[in-house]
């Protein structure tokens, strides 16, 4: 796979040369039409209207495949849109193998707006390589890898399941959305897709909306024309502007993700010695179940997101949480921000999650505030 080059994602920005702006910062193209040229071609060759193609979406997109190594990536306007394009490729009475902690959302896709479809799901622990084989039908079509878990962060190996999804004719795709290309890179390993919500890490600031799909080479030409098609003909398109903001944010993403990384790690080992907490969930802690793994397809950290439990019952833990005030108790997690998130409340009906389990994104603050903050809530 190509080595990333932070200076040509930084200034992978054609629409501004194209245009003879000369803006360092690439413009905002907010038209929804676009002209033909005296031959009568469109811009590009495909701006027809803004559904279609956008200038700020392709530079998007450009950067987003680089990131991850892959030959191209296919933008959304959710990451819900964007697993669904993945979903919708697979046809009626497809069956899907799935986490069995992962992204709560993940599940109800296929339980609300694919049951008509005969689409089935069955949830494996996907530590276990056996697990996953014993979960394979004659209509399993893909795998899908969320790693580390949400929110239990559980670990797999990823080039394990891909070779085994490969040997079987199964598609394999990852939610790298924790884990980020700058800690792991999936197609290293084999995946077939890599899915982000890049409502978080990538836009980082907790005020983009947006989801993508990339494709690796070894990607089937159908498969990636079915999900550009999602895209395009199904108008699940994300905004110009919010475009023109995430590509904005790719621009300190190697800024600031070591952060991330360096302070969860440190937030992660003052919990798991504290007399509060009954477990931590953090790849990079060496008692985790996961670690090993971890070392072997992760690198520069082991990623900004972590979970506790904390000793007590659910009315404990959010007292915790409403006694912290660096920390916000809010969903999400990716952004500059810290937050925690009260998991079983916030997924209702559909939660797994402990009631006394606290997931926590790890902000970019000073890790003596955020420890400080955890050290008075814990009292």
């Amino acid at each position: 796979m190509p080595k990333v080059n932070t200076a040509i994602i930084q200034n992978l920005t054609n629409t501004s040369d194209e245009n003879g702006y000369g803006a360092v910062v690439e413009p905002i193209v907010m038209s929804t039409t676009f002209e033909r040229n005296r031959e009568g071609v469109f811009p590009e060759g495909r701006d027809i209207y803004t559904r279609a193609s956008n200038p700020n979406r392709r530079t998007l997109e450009g950067k987003l495949a680089l990131l991850e190594g892959g030959i191209e990536a296919v933008t959304f306007a959710s990451g819900q849109a964007a697993t669904m394009s993945v979903f919708h490729s697979l046809g009626a009475n497809s069956h899907v193998i799935l986490p069995d902690d992962i992204y709560y959302g993940t599940k109800v896709l296929i339980e609300t707006l694919y049951a008509s479809w005969g689409m089935s799901y069955t949830a494996v622990d996907m530590t276990s390589l056996a697990a996953i084989e014993a979960a394979v039908k004659e209509n399993t079509k893909l795998i899908w890898i969320e790693s580390p878990s949400n929110p239990s962060l559980k670990v797999t190996d990823i080039g394990a399941v891909a070779t085994l999804a490969k040997s079987k004719g199964i598609l394999t795709a990852c939610d790298n959305t924790w884990a980020t290309p700058y800690f792991c890179k999936p197609f290293d390993f084999g995946v077939d897709l890599i899915m982000h919500s890049t409502t978080k890490y990538f836009g980082g600031h907790s005020d983009i909306l947006g989801g993508a799909i990339i494709a690796s080479e070894n990607t089937p030409n159908e498969l990636l024309a079915a999900i550009r098609n999602f895209q395009v003909l199904g108008g699940a398109v994300p905004s110009a502007q919010d475009c023109w903001l995430l590509s904005r944010s790719l621009s300190t993403f190697h800024v600031r993700m070591p952060v991330h990384g360096q302070n969860a790690i440190a937030l992660a080992e003052y919990l798991n010695s504290h007399s509060a907490i009954e477990k931590v969930f953090y790849p990079g802690l060496t008692n985790n179940e996961g670690y090993e793994v971890s070392k072997k397809q992760m690198k520069n950290g082991f990623g900004g997101m972590l979970s506790v439990i904390i000793k007590g019952d659910e009315a404990n833990c959010l007292k915790v949480a409403s006694k912290l005030k660096v920390f916000k108790h809010a969903t999400s997690l990716g952004g500059v921000e810290s937050l925690v998130d009260h998991r079983r409340s916030a997924e209702g009906e559909h939660s797994v999650s402990p009631p006394n389990l606290l997931r926590i994104s790890v902000g970019i603050e000073s890790i003596d505030d955020l420890i400080a903050d955890f050290d008075q809530a814990l009292v």
